[in-house]
């Protein structure tokens, strides 16, 4: 089988770099944090390019203002189910699918805790980021490497997540939810075959919450179970009615 995700050459702004070198990075930086979405002029930002280009931020620096911008929120975040914008932050900010179940809850759970801002600057300011693009290189594509720590699964996930580099960061659901949630292999699909990911409408999930209540503003901690299909809108909807999401755990 031929697979459609290619590693490329990591494209770095270097020192003394010209005009043209300046332009290329920025070009990179939109494909890759958003997806491969076209950016119109007006859609440019065009202060945070000035920072980069008067030195003032690197091109890490210039990533974390795409990513924190309205225009990446509204294209991944207020239209998409909570999965879906965990996963696409992967796969933007560090070139790779999440590898299993606990660490989507870790970042569902710092977007409870801590928002917006601070989920997005977790994998930008995360050891693995710095490792493997630094200050100077565009995130990218990591799917076909080899990278220390990660399970081999990771690979099919990345696979699944991204079909080529004219794919786009499209679709409101997740894509991985019932692999990673219930610990499965990913399917390796062709482009054409939709989703790599095995239906798995069989498996549970249990969440724990913990809820602002009473005028004393105690918490109390609650549960819930749901199937597979039903998660994101669960967590969703927790979201919006104040809860904290503590765990997500399968079901035995």
């Amino acid at each position: 089988m031929a697979l459609w995700i290619t590693d490329t050459d990591p494209v770095e702004l270097r020192a003394a770099a010209s005009e043209d070198d300046l332009q290329t990075v920025i070009r990179a930086v939109y494909r890759q944090v958003l997806g491969n979405t076209h950016v119109m002029d007006s859609q440019r930002l065009s202060s945070a390019e000035s920072l980069l280009r008067n030195g003032d931020i690197t091109v890490r620096g210039f990533v974390r203002l795409v990513a924190q911008s309205e225009l990446y929120q509204s294209l991944f975040f207020d239209t998409a189910s909570p999965y879906r914008f965990i996963e696409l932050n992967f796969k933007h900010l560090l070139g790779r699918a999440p590898s299993d179940q606990s660490e989507i809850a870790e970042h569902v759970v710092r977007y409870n805790a801590s928002g917006y801002s601070a989920e997005i600057d977790s994998y930008i300011d995360s050891e693995e980021y710095l490792q493997s693009f630094g200050e100077t290189v565009v995130p990218y594509a990591r799917g076909s490497r080899t990278q220390t720590g990660l399970a081999n699964v990771g690979f099919n996930r990345s696979f699944a997540l991204m079909r080529g580099n004219a794919s786009h960061s499209g679709g409101k659901q997740a894509r991985l939810i019932s692999d990673v949630a219930g610990n499965l292999p990913t399917k390796i699909a062709s482009p054409s075959s939709g989703s790599g990911a095995y239906n798995n409408t069989g498996k549970r999930f249990r969440i724990t919450i913990s809820k602002v209540g009473g005028a004393r503003v105690t918490r109390a901690q609650s549960t819930v179970e749901v199937d597979y299909s039903s998660l994101s809108q669960r967590i969703k909807s927790i979201q919006k009615s104040g809860g904290k999401i503590l765990n997500i755990s399968e079901v035995a």
